[in-house]
């Protein structure tokens, strides 16, 4: 069963949503071969069809959590946002993650 993200957002907090929108945005922004794959609890954001993800969000009571991965060698890198901070601040890493995985 394929679910949209409006879906998967209605079984979230709506205090985390805005949070949540803004990183879409902003993955979705970094290049017309972002896949946006929806799953029960989180959703990932990966480069092309092959599915090589690079965010794992999930949404939490007080934020986010998401996991980074910029390499399969490299360790999964995990990061907390609240939900009243701005994602400026981390889209570097996330750019990093989608430029550099494989």
């Amino acid at each position: 069963m394929n679910r949209s993200y409006d879906d998967f957002m209605k079984e979230s907090d709506p205090k985390v949503q805005p949070l949540m929108d803004s990183l879409r945005k902003f993955c979705f922004s970094l290049g017309s071969n972002v896949v946006e794959d929806i799953r029960m609890h989180r959703v990932v954001f990966c480069k092309s069809m092959t599915f090589r993800w690079f965010l794992d969000v999930e949404p939490e009571k007080e934020g986010v959590k998401i996991k980074i991965q910029k390499s399969r060698k490299d360790p999964i890198q995990i990061i907390q946002i609240k939900k009243e901070q701005q994602i400026s601040e981390f889209t570097e890493f996330f750019k990093n993650a989608y430029e550099n995985i494989r």
